[in-house]
């Protein structure tokens, strides 16, 4: 027998024989190093930040110096304590070329910690990334898979733009290798690589598509993986792979249908991980796309019948599902299934799955929310969650239930929720049920006692809109104020020091309708008395003089204090608590108690005209909004029959003329005092079209009108109208004889816009009166109207009222458009706004111009 029958060979011994005696050499030579575990002990015993400090840096200085060796033995365990010690944040760049040099070993341990220390340690630096790349390249044409599965996962990991076009290639033939570990690795390299260089996708389409036809799940569930991210990057490539649904929905079937399989069995349900990916690879391939749902509205129903739900794992493969029956053109009856699903989870213990299920129900109320409403009883429970999350969630998702059918069982909930809430949600709260009411409320006695709970229940949290809101509300229902300014009386009189804004809103009502209190109707049910002066006056004693009010309380209190004074008979002891404040320490408080006190000298012939009662609010409601109230609560009065509109008040006068209707003339007033730019012609030319639509002009184009003496600048209060006597007599016919009609010129995802239309007799300028109104239930920031005409018109745009819209809140805007030659106005807008941290912008065209409003 000779010695190649015993595998012997003569130059591979050598070398062997060579490098041990060598490393044995080293060994004898070099102290040998701490190891890791000793390490990792010694910096955990230190008792102190110092102490550990000493020990790494003594580390460290060690680890430097055998670096400074060629060829060190010791080389890998050194990189491996290094990369503990950078784990703990310490500086360990000085590694990073002796982690080049253990990738370059032949020996697989010191490849691996020189990869890992290489995704660690390396920067960005040019050299550096060259001297990797080679060796990527050298190591993904190894023939050992492991070598080359550690390639792949440092490629993917540390990619730059550069390194990732120059391996694209060799990553592509490695997608196609027999191997299916190498197959599987190169996928999540391709993944990497396209989240990094979107523009690499073509290379690996081919490759990626016959990945689908594998029989191993993990090659499968990778190829899924980066069909996913190639269709969210690229609609061309959605559409081209949107002919692989029937390939998608036969391997879910195959899972959901397949028998126990040890290899893949995750708590009975077979391979979920897989199920999950492929699900939301459908829900991309779906959305918009009828026909592709269509295709998988089966397969998605069967998954949601047929998946155990005792365990996690299958509760993610519902989520997962209903996420999709939501996001695709799905059949009615299946998202009733998903909403229900989602109603089993609410009655879950998991507190996470409740909380999804919230989450989930919230962002889907909208497409089916006559199947949510089946749940609203286990929404309403998750009020009473301990859990703060899952009762903000269940709040939201209250909300957006109510309707003009369930608002007063809703409103019951929320208004018991409001009381015990805690003080995070209380502003929030009161706003949102104040907002609800005010849509939905079936009659204005239901409406005022609700604002009255929540001013009760919200205390000092209460938002400075409900306190307008509720002013506003008691002002205009004449038929119940005498019933309202009793329940304030009353809710005041039981607590006034710790809810400064039911102090605020209970003043104003009895100052304004003090009077009525006294002889107020007592109801049966209430058992409420009426109080006698001498009660309100010494309740308004003790609110003055208690410490605990707010200055803005008091200077509520004292304005209503001196109203009463006209419609009490006692005005000695009002005069008296009025003149102690003319030496208030606090100036307003001051200012307010001299110039009161002055009603009651030589003035006092004025003061039964100047605190007469204040005439009904009027209110700017939306044209399809629900008017709450009974029919005879109700007061419908024009503009032109308002007693603020016969008022003689010039800057009033001029915003008529400008088409102020309403509550616009008080917006445009409100406006910021700083001089009106007109809107620039930057960024406008998108709204030009083949029709000749000219841009903004950056100066006032618009000349005064004949034989009107206005100067004309801007939207402030501080600008008013310069007009002989003729002038004015011609303004007065104007205001009581014009109609102004209106048109809706944008209606979409919750933002409307209603062009209020005026234009003076006998001259070609029209005035648009632009009103934004905010239907969501968000706040809308950073809003932006533009508008074009076509070139034979010429426009001025004046300020906007504001930028932000509350939820119901609108901005209004005033244009100005003069047409020479009388032709049929058109018009393009812009609008752009931010909601929910989400930036929108759309244009439209405006065609609905009255033909007759040049005639």
């Amino acid at each position: 027998m000779n010695a190649s029958e015993h595998g012997f060979n003569p130059a591979f011994n050598m070398a062997t024989i060579k490098q041990v005696v060598n490393e044995a050499i080293e060994r004898v030579r070099m102290p040998t190093p701490m190891r890791l575990r000793d390490l990792i002990r010694q910096i955990r015993a230190a008792r102190t930040a110092a102490e550990e400090r000493s020990v790494v840096n003594k580390e460290c200085a060690y680890i430097r110096s055998t670096f400074r060796e060629e060829d060190s033995v010791w080389r890998c365990r050194n990189i491996a304590k290094l990369l503990y010690i950078h784990m703990l944040g310490y500086p360990a760049h000085f590694g990073q070329l002796e982690c080049l040099k253990l990738i370059a070993s032949s020996r697989f341990t010191d490849k691996r910690i020189g990869y890992l220390g290489a995704m660690l340690l390396l920067d960005e630096r040019q050299d550096v990334h060259l001297l990797i790349t080679n060796s990527l390249k050298n190591d993904l044409n190894s023939t050992t898979q492991f070598v080359v599965g550690l390639a792949l996962c440092t490629l993917g990991a540390i990619a730059s733009p550069e390194m990732a076009r120059d391996l694209a290639g060799e990553v592509e033939r490695l997608m196609k290798s027999p191997n299916g570990y190498i197959r599987k690795k190169a996928a999540l390299c391709a993944f990497r690589i396209i989240k990094r260089v979107p523009e690499l996708m073509e290379i690996f389409l081919p490759a990626t598509r016959s990945l689908l036809s594998e029989k191993n799940h993990g090659v499968l569930i990778t190829g899924v993986t980066l069909i996913t991210e190639m269709c969210e990057n690229s609609p061309d490539t959605l559409n081209h792979f949107k002919k692989i649904v029937p390939n998608l929905v036969r391997i879910l079937k195959n899972l959901i249908l397949a028998g126990y399989s040890p290899e893949h069995d995750v708590s009975g349900v077979s391979d979920p991980f897989l199920q999950v990916k492929i699900l939301k690879l459908l829900r991309v391939l779906g959305i918009n796309d009828v026909d592709a749902s269509e295709a998988m509205n089966d397969i998605l129903a069967q998954v949601a019948t047929n998946t155990e739900t005792s365990k996690n794992v299958g509760n993610t493969i519902l989520y997962e599902t209903v996420l999709s029956i939501m996001d695709i053109k799905s059949e009615g009856g299946l998202r009733v299934l998903a909403v229900n699903i989602l109603g089993r989870f609410l009655l879950n213990n998991d507190k996470n799955i409740r909380y999804v299920a919230l989450n989930t129900l919230l962002r889907t109320v909208h497409v089916d929310t006559s199947a949510v409403q089946r749940h609203r009883s286990t929404i309403l429970e998750c009020l009473k969650d301990p859990d703060v999350s899952i009762r903000r969630r269940a709040m939201e998702l209250s909300f957006a239930l109510v309707n003009t059918q369930n608002i007063r069982t809703m409103m019951k909930e929320l208004l018991t929720f409001l009381e015990k809430s805690d003080p995070e949600f209380k502003a929030h709260c009161s706003s949102s049920i104040v907002l609800s009411a005010e849509r939905y409320a079936p009659n204005k006695r239901w409406h005022l006692d609700t604002l009255l709970k929540v001013l009760v229940a919200a205390g000092n949290y209460v938002r400075d809109d409900v306190i307008s809101s509720t002013i506003q509300l008691i002002s205009e229902s004449t038929n119940q104020q005498a019933y309202v300014t009793l329940q304030l009386y009353r809710a005041l009189s039981e607590d006034y020091l710790n809810r400064q804004p039911l102090t605020q809103v209970a003043v104003w009502a009895i100052g304004e309708y003090g009077d009525l209190l006294l002889q107020a109707a007592i109801e049966d049910e209430q058992n409420v008395t009426p109080p006698t002066e001498d009660e309100v006056i010494d309740l308004y004693q003790k609110l003055l003089w208690s410490p605990q009010n707010t200055a803005t309380s008091k200077q509520y209190t004292l304005m209503s204090l001196t109203k009463l004074s006209t419609r009490f008979s006692n005005t000695n002891k009002i005069q008296q608590i009025i003149s102690s404040f003319c030496s208030s320490l606090h100036v307003e408080l001051q200012q307010r108690g001299v110039e009161f006190s002055q009603l009651f000298g030589k003035y006092s012939n004025l003061r039964p005209a100047l605190l007469e009662r204040m005439p009904p609010m009027e209110v700017v409601r939306q044209p399809d909004s629900q008017i709450n109230g009974d029919v005879n609560d109700v007061e419908t009065k024009s503009a032109e029959e308002s007693p603020q509109h016969l008022m003689n008040n010039e800057s009033n006068a001029l915003l008529d003329l400008l088409g102020g209707d309403n509550g616009l003339d008080i917006d445009i007033i409100a406006s910021s005092t700083q001089p009106s730019q007109p809107v620039a012609n930057t960024n406008n030319q998108d709204l030009l079209d083949l029709l000749g639509l000219d841009p903004l002009p950056t100066t006032p184009s618009i000349e005064p009108s004949n034989n009107m003496g206005l100067i004309i600048e801007n939207n402030n209060s501080n600008l008013l109208p310069i007009m002989n006597n003729q002038n004015s007599n011609f303004l007065t016919g104007i205001l009581s004889e014009r109609e102004v009609p209106s048109i809706t010129a944008y209606n979409k995802e919750g933002l409307k816009i209603v062009f209020s239309l005026d234009r003076i007799p006998d001259s070609n300028q029209l005035t648009i009166n632009v009103a934004a109104i905010n239907q969501t239930l968000s706040h809308m920031t950073d809003f932006l109207f533009q508008a074009a005409v076509p070139r034979t018109f010429q426009i001025q745009m004046l300020s906007p009222s504001g930028t932000s819209m509350a939820p119901n809140g609108q901005v209004t805007q005033v244009l100005r458009v003069i047409n020479p030659s009388k032709n049929v106005l058109r018009m393009r807008i812009k609008i752009s706004y931010v909601i929910d941290g989400n930036p929108v912008e759309d244009q439209a065209e405006v065609n609905n111009f009255p033909t007759d409003i040049w005639d």
